[in-house]
């Protein structure tokens, strides 16, 4: 089962590390404070060069101290990184002891799925002077950094704490995809050959997962069919979000909305008890697989790949291949189309995340002299460049990437094609490349103009594939949600508020599930469901999500 999660991490992962470039614009500022380390002339500096310990996570298949992108950062703005590296397993554990100790390096650079400072972290640390502020630094020395916070108001809204500084950065990957996770795929062979329409409402859906139900739509004369499952990762898998966004809205995290900037709770409302209430009919009549609220998204998988009939009618996920064998040659990889949100009785939305996490990544301590705080921001500026953004993340040009060729077209089709990944071949050594650690600059724009295959059922073209289905998604959430993810919460009530987030959200899922399944009865105990939750101090919790909310630039 751990494996299995991790290759699903992986293939996700995966679909949201294509590189990006310089804000908004694709253009590379080169001033004499950003890309070169001592000036106009765009040469190194002469004197001797400016040694920047290094805290890092570091792969199996990556020497950082032999990468060739470090060789050029060296080079290019006179700095010698001296490198403290630790593997991925136990490295959050490895940097708090750093921290703790008191050993702890100029600079840490940070592989964001592996470990980052949290923002309570930052604040703690910030207020004991171990931490430097970077605003100053960014205004001074960082153009290319400056112009992607301001032109980008959730990601500045991440880095900037309550008190107007910049403790940190966090990498910016928008990728578009993940935007919108909860996506809906539906068999549209079955749909075909049972004469079916795509379902738009919430009653249509229902009753196609009917036509699934009964209608023996694989032909092996058994009673056999899964008309509809998930699993319980956090990649969209989740079945309830998706159908309950055709009453109220459905995060599928905190359960929060905004209503004229006030925050509130949707899981009380009486829009979500008629949403239980129509999911549930859904399971009384075997239309969801039960496993798909206990399962994990290997035992999802097995019932999307079956080989001796296919099973499924549709399936909960942030793309197909969580669930079903997407390969050119796989027997079902095609079927699994992607349907809108549903329109219901009061809603057809569809569910947002920015996805991007708080924290940072990129943060220097006050062993930091002023003359490596100014030459690690510009190697860190040069980064959010286009050229260092691809030569980091890919690697060297016709190595790790190339430019487009004739007739070649960019993921959004509308987009000027900018580059080709390579892919690697099976047996070829390790590119040693900074990768993931180089990922601060992977705005939408940039990853738009990523060269992709126009077949979006084969290997080059899943990409597209994954574009072109989150277009039936983009843009229908509503037009106030709770941005969880730029918020930053008072560090004397974080640890309250992290306990009674829990708290709620646990009981939330937990109650979801029994209302679905009978185990609780919408008619009788939706009361006491709602008392319930008022006790776990839903009240106070709102009040601190407030609190944030008004205090973040988002809101202003």
């Amino acid at each position: 089962m751990f494996a299995a999660g991790v290759l699903i991490l992986i293939l996700i992962l995966a679909g949201c590390s294509k590189g990006d470039g310089n804000a908004g614009t694709g253009s590379v500022n080169t001033g004499s404070n950003s890309a070169n380390a001592d000036g106009e002339d765009g040469s190194a500096a002469s004197s001797d060069p400016v040694a920047i310990s290094v805290f890092a996570q570091q792969g199996t298949d990556t020497n950082l101290a032999t990468s060739t992108f470090t060789t050029l950062l060296e080079q290019k703005f006179n700095i010698r990184f001296k490198w403290t590296t630790v593997p991925f397993d136990g490295a959050a554990e490895k940097r708090q002891i750093s921290l703790a100790g008191g050993d702890y390096p100029d600079l840490y650079l940070l592989i964001p799925w592996v470990d980052r400072f949290s923002q309570t972290d930052l604040l703690k640390f910030g207020q004991q002077g171990v931490i430097v502020p970077l605003n100053d630094l960014i205004d001074q020395y960082a153009p290319n950094i400056k112009e992607t916070l301001e032109n980008n108001e959730y990601y500045k809204a991440m880095n900037t704490a309550p008190d107007g500084n910049i403790y940190g950065l966090t990498g910016l990957n928008e990728c578009f995809h993940c935007s919108y996770p909860n996506k809906m795929w539906m068999n549209t062979k079955w749909l075909k050959q049972l004469g079916l329409e795509e379902p738009k409402t919430t009653e249509e859906f229902k009753n196609v997962l009917k036509a699934f139900k009964t209608k023996d739509p694989n032909g092996n004369g058994k009673a056999d069919e899964v008309p509809l499952s998930g699993s319980t990762e956090p990649y969209g898998v989740h079945v309830i979000p998706y159908l309950m966004n055709g009453f109220i809205y459905d995060d599928d995290r905190t359960y929060l909305f905004l209503n004229d900037g006030k925050v509130d709770m949707a899981a009380n409302k009486p829009q979500w008890k008629e949403g239980l209430a129509y999911i549930k009919s859904l399971y009384d009549e075997g239309l969801i697989d039960p496993g798909a609220f206990t399962q994990n998204a290997e035992a999802f998988k097995k019932i999307g790949d079956n080989a001796d009939a296919q099973l499924l009618g549709a399936g909960a996920g942030m793309h197909p291949a969580i669930f079903v064998n997407t390969a050119t040659d796989s027997p079902y990889g095609k079927d699994y189309n992607p349907i809108a949100p549903l329109q219901g009785p009061y809603a057809a939305y569809a569910t947002f995340n920015y996805p991007v996490d708080p924290g940072a990544t990129f943060v220097l301590t006050n062993k930091a002299s002023k003359e490596v705080q100014i030459a690690a921001i510009k190697m860190l500026d040069y980064i959010y460049t286009e050229e260092g953004s691809m030569q980091g993340i890919f690697g060297e040009e016709n190595v790790g990437w190339r430019k487009p060729q004739e007739g070649e077209i960019a993921l959004n089709d509308k987009a000027t094609p900018l580059y080709y990944e390579i892919p690697a071949n099976p047996g070829d050594k390790p590119r040693n490349i900074w990768g993931p650690m180089a990922q601060y600059n992977q705005h939408k724009d940039f990853r738009d103009a990523a060269v992709q295959g126009k077949d979006i059922y084969a290997g080059d073209g899943y990409e597209r594939r994954l574009q072109e289905a989150t277009y039936l998604y983009e843009g229908k959430q509503p037009e106030e949600i709770f941005p969880h993810w730029a918020l930053w919460i008072d560090p004397a009530r974080a640890d309250e508020a992290s306990m009674m987030q829990t708290n709620i959200k646990d009981y939330i899922d937990q109650s979801a599930l029994q209302f679905v399944t009978g185990a609780k009865s919408l008619d009788k105990d939706w009361d006491a469901y709602v008392q319930s939750l008022d006790s776990l101090n839903l009240k106070g919790y709102l009040e601190i999500m407030q609190k944030a909310y008004d205090s973040s630039s988002i809101s202003k």
